[in-house]
């Protein structure tokens, strides 16, 4: 492990230039942020490699964690992807027109609708969760798995207040 990084240089200089700042909080969320950029290339490369975008995938995986039959009403899936109701819609019309979901009507509610996934949905989001944690797991690679749980408890107390 090298003993300083980029952060590292960053935080000296402004260190050296503002001594009367505490840069501790730059220590932390700048490599957080560092990190979050190689995880979004790690995801989009995923994701290309199973012909999907990543609101494909946040559709898709939803379906996916719902488990058989695969299915959510469109309020449901508007509360796990945090969209909104037009925005929703529009995701599943893209969605038809690719063959990955369809649209039935609710055998409980005639009125109501469920967004169902398709086989061919259900390959490309499978595809696409085995690629993204082969590719997680490299990002994580440097830690052994004590320190990933460490790591992961901590982020998982500083992200409670956002959640």
């Amino acid at each position: 492990m090298p003993a300083h990084d980029e952060v590292d240089r960053v935080v000296d200089a402004w260190t050296r230039e503002r001594p009367d700042l505490d840069f501790a909080p730059l220590q932390v969320l700048s490599r957080v942020g560092r990190l979050a950029r190689h995880l979004e290339r790690a995801r989009r490369a995923a994701f290309a490699a199973s012909d999907l975008e990543l609101w494909e995938f946040d559709v898709l995986s939803a379906l996916r964690r719902a488990g058989a039959p695969y299915q959510l009403s469109p309020k449901a899936l508007l509360q796990q992807t945090l969209v909104s109701s037009g925005t929703m819609t529009n995701r599943i019309d893209r969605l038809v027109e690719r063959e990955l979901v369809e649209r039935r009507t609710d055998p409980n509610d005639g009125r109501g609708i469920l967004v169902v996934m398709t086989p061919r949905g259900r390959e490309r989001v499978d595809a696409a969760i085995s690629e993204l944690l082969r590719g997680e797991s490299e990002l994580l690679d440097a830690l052994s798995g004590p320190d990933r749980e460490r790591l992961s408890a901590l982020l998982r107390k500083l992200s409670l207040d956002f959640d």
